[in-house]
């Protein structure tokens, strides 16, 4: 058969096999995985299973499924198809349409589902997916096979020979290879279950509404757009949380809503449901909203709107804030402040903070409600520290001086043994007091939107230090979150667990 005619839809597919067992006694086993750059490896692998039975079919992992990364795969699904089928020992391909094999097995109902030797320990599966994938295939009446023979990596091969990264990268990766393993760096992020965490911080309501520009007004000099639609995602505070709820399984978040307009259903259906949620609410107030009104191509933004009122807080509401804040901090291994300087964090809560919190983690931010009165140096003291370049320079009022020399002074003035730095395209610099200075460059050159990858970047890596992660293993970590969230559009996803670590394991092969 042509290598091509092996490719079957999966419907197709399921209708070819039922026919297949209805006419004979023979099995039918079931390959599943990436196959992202064909090797050796698979091909002997794929050899070894075709002799449990007398047809072997083999599904690939599609492309939005596959969890190695920005640059990956380094095949699209059909050219890994196709070079799949090229092969003799393959009856049949597939592109799946699910994550993992177990609902294929249900479909497909193979006697045979193969896997290599290196996913016979269970122990070793980053996913958990393979037990799912064992149950799957013994309720259908089959039985899980290893084969054994020589073992590839596809990322170590690719990382090895088809970089897809610049040399500089490269040459980083390289080196910390050579210092820091997989496992190690991954520990930093999977020994996060068990914290305690409290978020706390403004709730943001991210509202996107994108246009096609038609261009100057014909009386008035404006710009004329026509609306094309609208998208909402939780933000600030919330998507701390939210990110936090992917690595911690206690997660608190503690946040003033507007009592106007406080978009309550909105929040807490966007919220992960293991989230301690404690709502305070601002009279007079709406929920802060930040319109952005966007060119839908390219993806470009035409100007915002702020909804919100930053006024000063009323004294009693404030004291209820201080009373709420007293009774948390004991409950929490990790605080972890986002200030973006709306006024719900005041000086008396700031001194609570830094003299009862048992681990301190803050980023201030800036933007264009707080003209830059909202620095990093409000705080007299903190155990870790996540501000942009930008930020940290403004708080030193100086542009040109050197940026260590920046954070050492900040970090000696606040008492911060933890800094990190985010500088964009340019990646991070990371800073321990005992350590020193660690640059690490970005993993990826592309920019779909770099709202919200700052909050991404800050909730992941406080876990790390809060777990005692080396600065250079956190800046590593800073990096692969933000070359992730910065491929989103605002605050439309947050950090998954697997997926980050599919990634990491990625770039350390």
């Amino acid at each position: 058969m042509p290598c091509r005619e092996k490719i079957k839809p999966l419907g197709e597919l399921e209708q070819i096999l039922a026919a297949f067992r209805a006419g004979s006694n023979k099995n039918i086993v079931l390959c599943h995985g990436c196959f992202d750059l064909l090797h050796i490896g698979h091909i002997r692998h794929l050899e070894q299973a075709r002799k449990y039975g007398d047809l072997l079919v083999v599904t690939v992992t599609p492309d939005h499924f596959v969890n190695k990364g920005p640059n990956r795969p380094a095949f699209r699904q059909e050219l890994r198809a196709e070079a799949l089928a090229a092969l003799d020992c393959v009856d049949y391909v597939a592109i799946n349409e699910w994550p993992t094999a177990v609902e294929t097995i249900m479909h497909l109902k193979p006697q045979f589902y193969a896997k290599g030797a290196e996913y016979s320990d269970g122990s070793q599966d980053l996913s958990g997916k393979i037990g799912e994938e064992e149950a799957a295939i013994r309720s259908v009446g089959g039985q899980p096979v290893f084969t054994n023979g020589i073992t590839f990596s596809s990322s170590r091969l690719i990382n090895t020979h088809f970089p897809a990264f610049p040399r500089e990268v490269t040459h980083f990766l390289d080196t910390f290879r050579s210092r820091y393993d997989a496992g190690e760096v991954l520990s930093y992020v999977q020994g996060s279950r068990s914290l305690r965490v409290l978020a706390l911080g403004e709730a943001i309501i991210d509202d996107y509404h994108y246009c096609e520009t038609l261009g100057k007004s014909g009386k008035e000099p404006i710009l004329a757009a026509r609306f094309v639609k609208s998208e909402k995602s939780a933000g600030g505070s919330l998507a701390v949380a939210n990110h936090l709820a992917a690595l911690s399984d206690h997660v608190g978040l503690l946040t003033v809503l507007g009592a106007e307009d406080s978009q309550l259903d909105f929040i807490e259906q966007k919220l992960d449901p293991k989230i301690q949620k404690y709502f305070l609410y601002r009279k007079g107030a709406p929920t802060v909203v930040k319109r952005r009104f966007v060119e839908t191509y390219p993806f470009q933004k035409l100007f915002e709107v702020y909804i919100m009122d930053d006024g000063e807080r009323d004294p009693g509401e404030s004291k209820q804030f201080l009373m709420k804040l007293e009774e948390l901090l004991p409950q929490y291994d990790v605080v972890i402040i986002n200030d973006y300087g709306h006024g719900m964090i005041g000086p008396e809560a700031v001194k609570m903070l830094c003299q009862k919190a048992a681990f301190l983690a803050v980023n201030t931010q800036l933007n264009a409600a707080n003209h830059g009165f909202n620095t990093v140096s409000k705080y007299a003291s903190a155990e870790y520290i996540c501000v942009s370049e930008r930020e940290i320079r403004l708080d030193a009022r100086s542009r040109r001086k050197d940026l260590a020399d920046i954070v050492s002074d900040v970090a000696e003035r606040l008492s911060c043994n933890k800094v990190l730095v985010t500088r964009g395209r340019s990646g991070c610099l990371s800073y321990g007091r005992e350590e020193g200075f660690f640059e690490i460059p970005a993993f990826t050159d592309h920019f779909e939107d770099r709202i919200g990858a700052g909050d991404a970047v800050f909730s992941v890596t406080s876990l790390a230090v809060a777990l005692g992660a080396p600065m250079a293993v956190v800046g590593f970590i800073g990096n692969a979150v933000g070359s992730q969230a910065v491929r989103v559009v605002g605050n439309q996803s947050y950090t998954q667990f697997l997926p980050l670590l599919r990634y990491i394991e990625a770039l350390l092969k």
